[in-house]
This record gives structure tokens, C-alpha cells and sequence, in this order.
């Protein structure tokens, strides 16, 4: 008999992994499977986004990564000497993280590494069926069956014997070889280039100085963009090879004779090599993302690209949160299939697009031939370099107008707050202990929304009137999606957010929205007050003024469950977050 699932997840990577972590937090019944034997052991991506940083923080893992990684802060520019154009120099040190981008850093750690950290959070017994192989997708033609995909498998041990599941939604998250895309009949479209890079992971031993840096060298020989690794010795290089270089011919001796030219006049030794290989460059996505919103690619799945800018692993696992929590939503009765799950596709696709056509200009910088070409200067790519750091760091990533993103006119009311990306962070402090915090720590990626209300200053009458009304009015709207059974902030959470002196108010003031009756002891939750004010040890967040939000006019961010910003309204607006709800949520309550 076919086993029958909610949601089969095909492939372990990082989007995989991602997705099953929603899925987990929402209680929502999935199989993942993996053709590798077991857990990924040795990763080839290692470059983390501040934003990636940013999700495992919301998973409350970002800790381990941090302490394990190596912390990117700077990087070095060198280029042909101008006294000897067969030697290289140093022309320019930069930050690596444009200030105020974000509170997270840029890191690197294994792949392997991360992925362990994401099955942490599966349980104890993930619904993993490692060895097992998916031979063929088939999605039936028949709008109302409740488990519309078949998927076939076979599973190291059963012979010819095939496996038969049968599942509600598929996730091809099994790379850039796919099974599941050529299932559906889906194609990459793009184009390669002649360019060829090596890439190693090595041991060196150097008189370069700028080892344990982040470091690009261009030199006459070609170019190397230098990454330090986790620890304190292995190195990864990205080397630039001779035009008319075939991927093929490309031996270890070659690469790292290659290296040894490119930092003359330094020495450079290679006692031990990791891991290498050699690649020619490509850009390509899927023609489609999904088939009848019931099977979605994700990952190299559906968008292939250069790995100097690192967003391979990145933009995989930033898939992954996106059709999670929608997934969940939506297997919760919580959402409808129809508004929401579409929107996976509109933000994703375009996110992959633009990263490639960033990546085709990104990787055209590297190119010897193409500066040469185009007379770019040593300064004029550091200044480009330099300035794709936001989206590098994947901070630029802006979805358009949907059902979960309904710009207005808003940014007189939070000027510094964009509909459509990330929730940025400010620090705050928290009402009821003192504790300065950044706010999103205080926003949990747990599944729910957040209602994040800006509410001036409580010390003035007129500011603690209109934060009571608009409160009298968000609680209708919160319990209006909240089934009867759930805690009253389980689906939309609330957080307030004061311009006030902190102990110059008092907890009767706060309205009872904001203190709702949580958890197994049913206890008043005193956690969601914060108030933008001096703390005793960190100084002052002053978070009004990061978020653009006037204290006199106040604000209502609506920020979704991946952080990314739905709705930005005022506080004589309230109605608007109501109707932003109905546009995609089922109704659990009805007054």
C-alpha cells in the first residue's frame, strides 16, 4: 500500500532541512528523503549571510554557529604592483558588513555543520529515510484529491522492490540533477561561460600576511579570492584559470601551481589539500517553480549560479523558510492554499532571477579579460565589491506586492521600514526586567505573526487613549484567525514598543492585548513590552529613531513569520491590519 504523507520532502540539503524545520514547529506530519546513506558529513558551501545568521538566531541555534565559525569583518584588496606588474600588493583594506546592515555578522562554517544544527531541531527520531532514491513524480489531474502526488522510491537493501508515496505537497529540494524537476518536465534555461575556477580547501604555508583575512588578489596571472575556514588553519581558494582551460584537464598540481603564481612575489606551500575541484561557470533557473502549487522546487533545484558571492547554500535555505511556514499554515487550516502557497512562487522566482543576473555582473568583475577589456581599475572593483555587500549579505532581497505584502503609503510612519524585506533590529529594552535586547529576539520564528505596535510615549494621555483603542481593536482582529484551542498568541502575536521613560510608567498601564494568559500555567505573559530607553550596561538602542517611527504618530508594522515586513499602518488605521488578515486567512472565530 502507498504510504501516505502530508508533505514529502525530497532531499537533505539546507532548503530541505529548512523547510522540515516549519514543519516540525507547526506539528505537521512530513518524510524527508535523502539518497546520500546518512547525514551530509563534509559540505562544499560555507559562506553564511548575515540574513541566514538572522533565521538561525529565530531558531535559537545561531549561538553554536557563531561560536564555531569564522567571523568575516574585513577584506583585503591586492593587485599588480605598480613598480612590477609580475608582483601583487595590497591597495585597500574595507569592512566586510556595511555598517548597520545588520546586528548578525557574516560567518563562515561548513555546510555539514549547519545542516547537523537544523536536525537538532527535528527531534529525536527525524522522519529521515536516508538511502533511499526518488525514481519519479507524478501529480494527478484531479483538483480535489486530498493526496494528489506520487512519488516512487527505492530504498538501499529492497532490491528492484519500489516504494510507493502518496502526499498532499512535494518539496525538490535534490539539486541542480534533480529528479523531481525532470519528473515534471521542467528545464533550466540559461547559459554558460567559457570561464573556469578551481576552488580548494588547503593547508598553507605562506608569507602572504593576509592568510586570515577575507582577501581579493588580482594580479597578472589571474585572480584568487581568498576565504578563511573554521579553525585556525584550512584556507579556501577560488582560482581564476587560463582562458581555454577545460574543466576536465584541471589536475590539483595545476591549480596549485596556478596559486603559486598569482601571490608572487609570496611564498606558498600546500603541506595538505582538503578537498578541490574545478567548475565552469553557469547561470540558469527552472522554467517553472512549481506544478499546480502542489510540488515546489527549491534550491539548485530550480536556480543554478557561480559560488564566489556565496548564496548557493544561503539562498537555498531562505526557500526552505519560505515555503515552510506557509506549508504549515496552510496544513494547520490556518491559511488558504490557494492565496497563499502562490506566493512562494512569486517571491522565490524573482529572488532567484535577480540573483543570478547579480551573479552574471558579480562574476564578470572576476574576470581578467573582462577588466581588461572594460579598463576597470583595482579601485573600481573594490568599490563595486564593496558595494554589493547588502546584497552579498542578503539584506536586498525585496518581495513585491501579494497577499502577505501590501505596501501603502507608510513611510511617514516608519521611514526605515520597507513592506516587502526584513524586519530590521534595534535594540530595545524590555519592560518587565530591564534586560536590553535586540527587538527580534523577542519575536520568535515559532510560526506565528507578529503585530508589532509603536505606541508613542504612555506619560501623555493622548498617546495612552489611542493605544487603548487600537488595542480594543486588534484584540477583535487577533481572536477573529485564532482557533478556540490555541493560546491567544499562537497564531498572531502582539509587541509593544514604548517611547517612554521606563520606570516612569506602570504595568496597569499596558493594555491587557499585550499581556495575554499564555502557556501550561496559564500565566500573564509580561514579555512583550519593551520601551525605547537608556539601559543599565549596552547604552541606548534609541530604536524609534532606527525604525523611522516618530513617537508623536506612532506605527503598526505587521511582520510575517520569516520576518519579512506584510503591512505598515497607523494607529488610527487599525481596520487595515484586519482586512490585510482577511485577504488570505481562514476565519476561526466569528464575533
Amino acid at each position: 500500500m502507498p504510504e501516505k504523507v502530508d508533505v514529502l520532502i525530497v532531499g537533505s540539503g539546507s532548503a530541505g532541512l529548512c523547510a522540515a524545520v516549519w514543519l516540525s514547529k507547526f506539528n505537521i506530519p512530513y518524510t524527508l528523503l535523502e539518497r546520500r546513506s546518512g547525514p551530509l558529513e563534509v559540505g562544499q558551501a560555507d559562506g553564511v549571510q548575515t540574513r541566514t545568521i538572522e533565521i538561525f538566531d529565530s531558531f535559537g541555534i545561531a549561538e553554536d554557529v557563531l561560536r564555531q565559525a569564522y567571523h568575516v569583518l574585513e577584506v583585503a584588496f591586492w593587485a599588480p604592483s605598480e613598480s612590477d606588474s609580475h608582483k601583487i600588493e595590497r591597495r585597500k583594506y574595507a569592512a566586510d558588513k556595511e555598517t548597520g546592515i545588520s546586528h548578525q555578522p557574516h560567518v563562515i562554517l561548513n555546510q555539514a555543520r549547519m545542516n547537523g544544527l537544523m536536525i537538532s531541531l527535528l527531534g529525536d527520531k527525524p522522519p529521515v529515510e536516508y538511502g533511499t532514491e526518488v525514481l519519479g513524480v507524478a501529480v494527478s489531474d484531479e483538483n480535489d484529491e486530498e493526496y494528489p502526488v506520487t512519488v516512487t522510491a527505492r530504498r538501499d537493501g529492497d532490491g528492484e522492490e519500489e516504494r510507493v508515496y502518496q502526499a498532499k505537497y512535494v518539496l525538490g529540494c535534490d539539486g541542480a540533477h534533480s529528479t523531481v524537476r525532470k519528473s515534471l518536465g521542467f528545464r533550466m534555461v540559461g547559459d554558460s561561460t567559457d570561464a573556469v575556477w578551481g576552488v580548494m580547501d588547503i593547508y598553507p604555508r605562506t608569507t602572504f600576511p593576509d592568510i586570515r583575512k577575507k582577501a581579493v588578489v588580482a594580479s597578472a596571472a589571474g585572480n584568487i579570492l581568498v576565504i578563511p575556514r573554521e579553525g585556525d588553519a584550512m584556507v579556501r581558494f577560488y582560482i581564476e584559470l587560463p582562458p581555454g582551460t577545460v574543466v576536465a584537464d584541471v589536475s590539483l598540481e595545476s591549480l596549485q601551481e596556478q596559486a603559486r603564481l598569482i601571490f608572487q612575489p609570496y611564498e606558498m606551500e600546500f603541506p595538505e589539500t582538503a578537498w578541490w575541484s574545478a567548475y565552469a561557470i553557469g547561470q540558469r533557473h527552472a522554467d517553472f517553480f512549481h506544478h499546480k502549487h502542489r510540488v515546489f522546487l527549491t534550491g539548485d533545484a530550480c536556480h543554478t549560479h557561480s559560488p564566489k558571492a556565496g548564496q548557493g547554500m544561503n539562498v537555498s535555505l531562505q526557500d526552505g523558510h519560505n515555503i515552510g511556514w506557509k506549508l504549515g499554515m496552510v496544513l494547520k487550516g490556518l491559511a488558504d492554499p490557494a492565496k497563499l502557497l502562490p506566493t512562494y512562487v512569486s517571491e522565490r522566482e524573482r529572488t532567484a532571477i535577480e540573483l543570478i543576473e547579480f551573479d552574471r555582473e558579480f562574476t564578470r568583475l572576476f574576470s581578467s579579460k573582462y577588466r581588461a577589456e572594460h579598463g576597470i581599475t583595482p579601485e573600481y572593483f573594490a568599490e563595486q565589491f564593496v558595494r554589493a555587500g547588502r546584497y552579498t549579505a542578503g539584506q536586498a532581497v525585496r518581495y513585491g506586492e501579494s497577499v502577505v505584502t501590501t505596501p501603502k503609503k507608510t513611510k511617514e510612519l516608519a521611514g526605515n521600514v520597507t513592506v516587502g524585506m526584513r524586519f530590521p533590529s534595534a535594540q530595545v529594552v524590555r519592560f518587565c526586567d530591564a534586560k536590553a535586547m535586540q527587538l527580534v529576539k523577542g519575536m520568535p520564528g515559532d510560526g506565528q505573526w507578529f503585530v508589532v505596535v509603536f505606541a508613542g510615549d504612555l506619560a501623555r494621555a493622548e498617546h495612552t487613549k489611542r493605544l487603548r483603542t487600537a488595542s480594543e481593536m486588534l484584540q477583535r482582529i487577533v481572536a477573529r484567525y485564532t482557533p478556540a484551542d490555541y493560546d491567544p498568541d499562537r497564531v498572531i502575536d502582539r509587541v509593544l514598543v514604548l517611547a517612554s521613560k521606563r520606570q516612569k510608567i506602570e504595568q496597569e498601564q499596558i493594555p491587557e492585548f499585550f499581556t495575554p494568559t499564555t502557556g501550561k500555567w496559564k500565566m500573564k505573559n509580561l514579555f512583550k513590552t519593551y520601551v525605547d530607553d537608556e539601559s543599565y550596561n549596552s547604552g541606548h538602542g534609541h530604536a524609534y529613531q532606527a525604525y523611522g517611527v516618530h513617537p508623536e504618530r506612532g506605527a503598526v508594522v505587521v511582520v510575517r513569520p520569516d520576518q519579512y515586513v506584510g503591512l505598515v499602518t497607523s494607529l488610527d488605521e487599525v481596520e487595515a491590519v484586519g482586512q490585510f488578515f482577511d485577504g488570505f486567512m481562514h476565519v476561526s472565530n466569528v464575533e
